[in-house]
């Protein structure tokens, strides 16, 4: 799916050869307890499972269109999108202005904010989440594919930093 189908925009868009992206396998159940609540403040009792949540059932809602992948880099850093972390993109999902995405600019692929405020001026912009990076300026010279939207990002912090005294 290539954003002139979701958006209307004129640029000479190309479709690349899509690398082989594994289909997320939702055969199988993953049910684990999901309490009522935790809080980030003064502590609340909730010592009981409220709702069981199924990882495919509750988060994969188009299997032959989802993805994953792995961020590098810290460009997305102030939307709470790190390196290392893992972005779950759907295909099928509309994309509009403003959505985190999955794209694919001139031979390489990244995750950036999708601007389309300019597209009237005959551009559009992916944008970073961190001031020390510059947007990327999209027009008809451009080789450009949305591959998806962001719907979901997953971080391990079993070897995040501790607190820093």
């Amino acid at each position: 799916m290539i954003y002139e189908k979701k958006c209307n925009f004129a640029a000479n868009l190309v479709i690349m050869n899509e690398p082989e992206i594994k289909k997320a396998d939702v055969s199988t159940e993953l049910e684990l307890p999901m309490y009522d609540a935790i809080a980030a403040g003064f502590p609340i009792t909730s010592d009981y499972p409220a709702d069981r949540l199924d990882f495919n059932r509750d988060f994969i809602k188009h299997p032959e269109s989802t993805f994953y992948v792995r961020v590098k880099g810290d460009s997305m850093k102030e939307a709470g999108i790190f390196d290392g972390d893992l972005c779950l993109v759907d295909k099928a999902e509309e994309m509009e202005h403003g959505n985190i995405v999955a794209a694919y600019v001139n031979g390489g692929f990244t995750v950036k904010y999708l601007d389309t405020s300019t597209k009237d001026q005959g551009f559009i912009r992916l944008v970073p989440a961190n001031k020390d990076f510059k947007p990327f300026i999209i027009d008809s010279s451009d080789e450009f594919t949305v591959w998806g939207k962001v719907i979901f990002t997953i971080r391990d912090w079993r070897n995040s930093y501790c607190l820093p005294l």
